[in-house]
């Protein structure tokens, strides 16, 4: 499949908590970090996402902010 996005994300399903329509997945990055994302509980059955999957974890935003302390 290809996708306009660039920004994907490489890692392993630690984590898939269902609650009616939607479901929380939670994806070890291979630095140890983790992202977490709400998506259908139809979409989880979908791509058989289940715990040690391995997915992409892929970020689309209108837009991306950057924080820092001033100064240093």
């Amino acid at each position: 499949m290809s996708l306009s996005a660039r920004n994907r994300l490489a890692g392993t399903v630690t984590g898939v908590e269902t609650d009616g329509l939607m479901a929380e997945v939670t994806v070890e990055l291979g630095d140890g970090q983790e992202v977490t994302a709400v998506i259908t509980s139809g979409s989880v059955e979908r791509l058989g996402i289940e715990e040690g999957k391995e997915v992409n974890a892929v970020v689309k935003a209108t837009e991306v902010m950057v924080e820092a302390e001033p100064g240093e």
